[in-house]
């Protein structure tokens, strides 16, 4: 098992979004606002993908999860993000540095667009300027 980190959420697994409701709440022990920097927000098919981007930020939260219910709520978050093993999903989970609220930072999981969806928003992108799904 990974180390138990908490996760970056930066669109319908934000406090609030509709994902959020189905695999996070209850299951949490906190939310913080945090940016991912040098990184890019796109537009999806009603969810948004985080790409690597520098000078560009995402806007989210990190949410810690209780530690009894880690495993399950990485598995299916990891399910719902279509993150495989092999790297090869819609979605790749990587450990980065977010900065917080405060200023300061800390190592979280964060859902980046897996290799197929990235060179297609390289090749095309469609960025949400504000970086902030919730101001899209």
């Amino acid at each position: 098992m990974p180390p138990q980190l908490p996760f970056f959420v930066y669109g319908t697994l934000r406090p609030g979004g509709r994902n959020h409701t189905r695999h996070l709440a209850g299951r949490c022990t906190g939310a913080r606002a945090a940016t991912l920097e040098d990184t890019a927000l796109h537009r999806g098919p009603g969810y948004p993908y985080a790409l690597p981007d520098t000078g560009r930020a995402v806007h989210g939260e990190v949410v810690t999860v209780h530690p009894a219910l880690y495993g399950q709520v990485l598995a299916d978050l990891d399910r719902l993000e279509d993150c495989t093993a092999d790297g090869t999903g819609e979605y790749v989970r990587e450990r980065l540095a977010v900065r917080l609220d405060d200023g300061s930072t800390a190592a979280a999981w964060v859902y980046l667009a897996g290799p197929r969806v990235a060179a297609r928003l390289r090749a095309a992108p469609d960025l949400v300027a504000s970086g902030d799904w919730h101001r899209r």
